[in-house]
C-alpha cells in the first residue's frame, strides 16, 4: 500500500495547501476560478497531449480495457439515471453526476497505485486513454451543449468539441503516439511545463473550494449515493465482469483496483468551467479520495490470495 498511501498523501498536501491560502486570505473564491480556467483551458491540454504522445495507445487492447469501460458505463448510467429522474437534475448536473461514479482518478493516483501496488505502470493505461479518449470527449460535448449560447445539431456538436481545449489536446496528443512522432525539445519542453501545472492548479483550487464553498456534508443523501456507486458498485461489477471474462489472480485484482480508484480530481474543474454539480463534485472527490484507501486494501486482501 506504499505506492496507494504516498499518492494520497500527495494530494492532500496540496489541497492543504489552497485550503490554507484560502483561510488566511491570500487566495479567494476568484483565484479558485483563475486557477480552474488556467488547468481547463491551457494546463490540462498540454498535459494530455504529452501523457498520450508517450502512451502505448496499440497494447492497451485487453480484457482489462472491457472491464473498464464496462464497469465505468454501468455505475455512470446508473448515477446518471438517479440523478435525473429521482433527484430531477438538469442534464449538465446529470452528467457531473455520473462523472462523480464513473471517472476514476487514474492519473495522479492510478499511476503511481499501478506502479507501487499492482507492479506495472502500464496497467492504468487502459483506464486512461478510455477516459481521455471516450468519456472526456463525449462529456465535454454534452457540457458544450448546454453553455448559453451553444447551437443545435449534430454538426454544431461536432464543431464544438474540435473547439474544445480538452478535447484538442487529447487528440493532438493521439495522433502523435499513432504516428510515432516526437516533438522537439523546443516545442516539447515548454508544453511539458505548462502541462505540469495542471494537478496543482485542480487541487489548490479544490483546497480554496474546501474553505470558502458551501461547508461540506449539506447534501449527505446525493454524495453517499455516488460514493456508494463509485467505491462499491465500480469494483463489484468490475470484478464480476473479470471473473466473466476468465481473470484470476493477479489479473482479477488488477481490474478490481483500477475500479476502486476515487473520482478524479479533474472532474471538479469540469464543474467549474460549466458551472454543474460543484459541490457534489467537490464532496464527492472529497469522500472517495479518504475512502478508497481502504476499499484498495481490502481488494488486496480478497484477491491477492485468489
Amino acid at each position: 500500500m506504499l505506492g496507494a498511501l504516498q499518492g494520497f498523501s500527495t494530494i492532500s498536501a496540496v489541497v492543504a495547501v489552497g485550503f490554507v491560502l484560502a483561510h488566511v486570505g491570500v487566495l479567494g473564491l476568484e483565484a479558485r476560478k483563475i486557477l480552474a480556467d488556467v488547468a481547463f483551458f491551457v494546463a490540462s491540454p498540454a498535459l494530455l497531449l504529452v501523457v498520450l504522445s508517450r502512451a502505448p495507445v496499440g497494447e492497451v487492447v485487453s480484457s482489462g480495457l472491457v472491464v473498464a469501460v464496462v464497469s465505468s458505463v454501468v455505475v455512470l448510467a446508473v448515477a446518471a439515471g438517479v440523478a435525473r429522474w429521482r433527484w430531477g437534475m438538469g442534464l449538465g448536473d446529470t452528467v457531473m453526476a455520473g462523472l462523480c461514479a464513473g471517472y476514476v482518478n487514474s492519473g495522479n493516483l492510478g499511476l503511481p497505485i499501478a506502479l507501487y501496488v499492482l507492479g506495472n505502470i502500464t496497467y492504468a493505461a487502459p483506464v486512461l486513454l478510455y477516459q481521455l479518449l471516450i468519456l472526456t470527449p463525449v462529456s465535454m460535448t454534452v457540457l458544450d451543449s448546454q453553455l448559453p449560447g451553444a447551437r443545435a445539431g449534430l454538426l454544431a456538436r461536432l464543431a464544438g468539441l474540435l473547439r474544445n481545449p480538452i478535447t484538442v489536446g487529447a487528440l493532438l496528443g493521439l495522433v502523435l503516439s499513432v504516428t510515432h512522432v516526437t516533438l522537439p525539445p523546443v516545442l516539447l519542453d515548454p508544453i511539458t511545463l505548462i502541462g505540469n501545472l495542471a494537478v496543482p492548479c485542480m487541487l489548490i483550487a479544490f483546497g480554496v473550494a474546501l474553505r470558502l464553498g458551501q461547508r461540506p456534508g449539506e447534501d449527505v443523501e446525493r454524495v453517499a449515493t455516488l460514493t456508494g456507486l463509485k467505491l462499491v458498485g465500480q469494483p463489484v461489477v468490475a470484478a464480476a465482469l473479470g471473473a466473466a471474462l476468465g481473470l484470476r489472480g493477479h489479473e482479477l485484482f488488477v481490474v478490481v483496483v483500477m475500479a476502486a480508484l476515487p473520482t478524479a480530481q479533474n472532474i471538479f474543474t469540469y464543474s467549474l468551467r460549466y458551472d454543474r454539480g460543484v459541490y457534489l463534485t467537490r464532496d464527492t472527490i472529497f469522500i472517495t479520495t479518504l475512502a478508497s484507501a481502504p476499499v484498495i486494501l481490502l481488494a488486496a486482501l480478497i484477491f491477492r490470495g485468489a
